[in-house]
């Protein structure tokens, strides 16, 4: 079994390589004892400060482990998350945020809920875990119960937080649903899963925590807006798609592997 581990990063000199170390480690310690094996992708989204150098320096030092695909302008964190998807060959494909909000010890936690349930997708929800929203500030905890009020409401979603950063996937489930996605933006996480319920992709919530604080780069008036926009866009089009059928997408024009 191969595991493909996803990392979208956009500005991320701060926090890339530290990130590459406990990944490194982190997986390492997942597949050992044999029959697994790992690859661990960073998708540049077009940064302006050293990420792209320090990934490159960082597959050097771990040759085999690390690669990097990059694109030359910023297109947004969904764009980010299915270029590399798209560039993946693992048998399962695990995607979180740069700066590891809900460290490491989850990835093997979510794998091991998905081989023993036989689950499509396994994904993250701080609203099933007690301490979920533990440090976050009220302004982001009222933005997070607006949006999936909103959901709620306009798309007659039921999962528990289809935001949350975390989630893990089949490897040909997750190229399925991303060759077939077009949003580039937050709203992608939506998307994806609408596609999957679409597809009848069967999933898994598993409660996590945020276990690393920074300051959210989500503007809360004008991305709400945005993506309440998104959500009748992304509902009309999945409505319209046909419930079976698998394309894997190319990576988009303009980018590049490295």
């Amino acid at each position: 079994m191969k595991i493909s581990v996803l990392i979208p990063a956009y500005n991320e000199e701060n926090c890339v390589g530290a990130t590459a170390d406990a990944l490194v480690r982190a997986m390492d310690a997942v597949c050992a004892g044999g029959g697994r094996e790992y690859e661990i992708i960073f998708s540049n989204d077009g940064s302006s400060d050293n990420t792209l150098a320090i990934v490159k320096n960082k597959a050097v030092e771990y040759p085999g482990k690390i690669r990097a695909v990059t694109s030359p302008v910023n297109r947004g964190k969904g764009a980010a998350v299915r270029r590399a998807v798209l560039a993946s060959e693992g048998d399962a494909a695990v995607f979180t945020d740069c700066d590891l909000a809900y460290g490491t010890e989850v990835i093997g936690e979510a794998l091991g809920i998905m081989e023993t349930s036989g689950a499509d997708l396994v994904i993250g929800s701080r609203a099933l875990h007690p301490e979920g929203y533990e440090g976050y500030t009220g302004l982001r905890k009222v933005a997070s119960k607006a949006f999936k009020k909103l959901l709620a409401l306009r798309a007659g979603f039921k999962l528990t937080d289809s935001q949350c950063g975390f989630k893990v996937m089949k490897g040909d489930v997750a190229r399925d649903l991303f060759g077939n996605s077009v949003t580039d933006g937050w709203s992608f996480d939506f998307e994806i899963l609408m596609l999957a319920g679409k597809r009848g992709y069967t999933i898994r919530e598993m409660p996590v925590k945020v276990l690393t604080h920074r300051e959210s780069r989500i503007r809360v008036f004008r991305d709400s807006i945005r993506m309440s926009r998104d959500v009748g866009r992304i509902k009309k089009r999945i409505g319209s798609l046909p419930e079976k059928g698998n394309s894997r997408g190319d990576i988009p024009a303009g980018d590049a592997q490295a």
